[in-house]
């Protein structure tokens, strides 16, 4: 089993289930004691701000604050820099606790040694 496992969630709004699917595994391995890293991308980079995730909802889903909350308190949510600028969201809008880095660093998580990485 990996030690550490990188997700990168593409869709938002636009695709609700694969989106849920995204954060519903990260904070399950989270709980799982997993070190986990949720990279927000293209749609998802909405979910960086504040009541946005309040917004999202799917039925029969977990609420995507409660998801957010449980991969905050243990483990690490990154929003892509590219996908910030071009929704003009920077650093001072962000939720507490979420960082705003490139590629280079999903890189370098997505390659390191016992590290699984999904994309969703």
């Amino acid at each position: 089993m990996a030690k550490k496992l990188v997700i990168k969630v593409t869709a938002g709004a636009d695709a609700p289930e694969r989106c849920s699917q995204a954060f519903t595994v990260a904070a399950v391995a989270v709980a799982s004691g997993v070190e986990v890293s949720l990279w927000l991308t293209g749609e998802s980079s909405w979910f960086a701000l504040p009541g946005r995730a309040a917004e999202f909802e799917l039925p029969h889903a977990a609420p995507l604050p409660d998801l957010i909350d449980s991969i905050l308190a243990a483990g690490r949510i990154t929003l892509c820099t590219q996908c910030a600028a071009r929704r003009e969201i920077t650093e001072k809008d962000v939720l507490e606790g979420v960082r705003i880095a490139g590629a280079q660093v999903f890189v370098q998580e997505a390659m390191a040694d016992g590290t699984q990485a999904l994309v969703y």
